[in-house]
């Protein structure tokens, strides 16, 4: 193609959602007001926006330094003004959920991207999954109302409870409470300790989980 049918096919689309997406890997916001996103997810903007550092997403937009204090969080940025926002995270591919008033949602801390400052957030962590991580696993709940956008490696997975996951596989959970189960015949079977042995257990009925075939790597 020509320069102009090249700049024609790839510039943004025209939309009145403040979240759309561009392709599957990059996410326009229409700014007006502030939104909070994943620090350094920022890949452009236009207009009259300014930042501002969070130390991590807990306590809604004002934050705590829970990450300073036990190496937990996860860091984001509000941005505040008029424009658009353009936010991608390594590629990964970009799911938008519309949150109503009391629904929730609880996100793996690294697989999210953005969400309306009407959300309300908190950060969490699911004790007691041994071999996983010392602290446990760190997650953010989110409430609405509200768009929230989260990210997965490839193409997500919603199972119904009750389900086992891998917590190096598992995006996301509503509806439902993770405990830990530990399953030592996949250590023995494999010949060698591994992380498939820890386990997130959903039990129940109720809710839903996401996971991605992808394995995060184990934090340290």
């Amino acid at each position: 193609m020509n320069v102009d049918e090249f700049v024609s096919a790839n510039e943004p689309a025209d939309g009145g959602r403040t979240f759309q997406l561009e392709s599957s890997k990059l996410l326009d916001v229409a700014l007006d007001g502030s939104v909070i996103a994943k620090a350094g997810s920022m890949i452009a903007y236009d207009g009259d926006v300014s930042f501002e550092g969070k130390s991590s997403a807990e306590g809604r937009i004002t934050g705590f330094l829970k990450e300073a204090a036990t190496g937990e969080g996860t860091p984001v940025m509000e941005a505040t003004g008029t424009g658009h926002l353009y936010l991608a995270d390594q590629e990964k591919k970009i799911q938008l959920l519309e949150l109503n008033a009391g629904q929730s949602i609880s996100v793996n801390g690294n697989d999210v991207l953005a969400f309306e400052s009407s959300v309300t957030y908190e950060i969490r962590t699911v004790e007691s999954i041994a071999g996983f991580s010392a602290g446990g696993m760190t997650n953010v709940f989110l409430e609405g109302p509200g768009t929230v956008a989260i990210t997965t490696h490839g193409e997500p997975l919603v199972l119904r409870p009750p389900v086992r996951t891998d917590p190096s596989a598992t995006v996301a959970w509503s509806g439902t409470t993770p405990g830990s189960h530990v399953d030592n015949a996949l250590s023995n079977m494999i010949g060698q300790s591994s992380d498939e042995t820890y386990q997130l257990e959903f039990t129940g009925s109720e809710g839903f989980v996401v996971v991605q075939p992808f394995e995060e790597q184990t934090p340290q």
